[in-house]
């Protein structure tokens, strides 16, 4: 649950390291993730809601219709069905930029957690050794 928890703050924060590599990163993975959706995703979501394309969702508000010239005057339509396909676009995007990101920390926190070299003597102890050696 803790997962999904940062997977959320990671999204709706505003730090400015964050946004420069999800525009980078997204960028990259742009095209990889619409074809993920596009081609591998939605297809059976399409098909458990009925054999329907999301692209093709719309809300026609004014029907096709031919004007007196003749020419046809295309139909006024809400495209929700494009809309849906960019939100899940978003998402997964936004899970990859994350998941590099998560991984990214916690190989600087194992850095972190590793044990300092021992620290060598300390100037006293230099000095020490250098009077005793002069009394030799």
């Amino acid at each position: 649950m803790a997962f999904f928890k940062d997977f959320k703050s990671f999204l709706l924060k505003g730090d400015i390291i964050n946004l420069a590599t999800a525009v980078i990163v997204g960028g990259a993975f742009g095209k990889i993730v619409t074809s993920f959706t596009k081609d591998i995703l939605m297809p059976p979501i399409g098909m458990l809601l009925g054999d329907v394309s999301f692209t093709d969702l719309k809300y026609v508000l004014k029907e096709a219709t031919t004007n007196a010239a003749g020419a046809e005057v295309p139909a006024v339509s809400i495209n929700y069905g494009n809309f849906l396909q960019m939100i899940i676009d978003f998402i997964i995007i936004g899970f990859c930029i994350f998941m590099v990101l998560k991984a990214y920390e916690n190989s600087k926190k194992k850095e972190e957690a590793a044990p300092a070299a021992p620290a060598g003597p300390t100037q006293e102890e230099l000095l020490a050794e250098i009077r005793d050696l002069l009394k030799k």
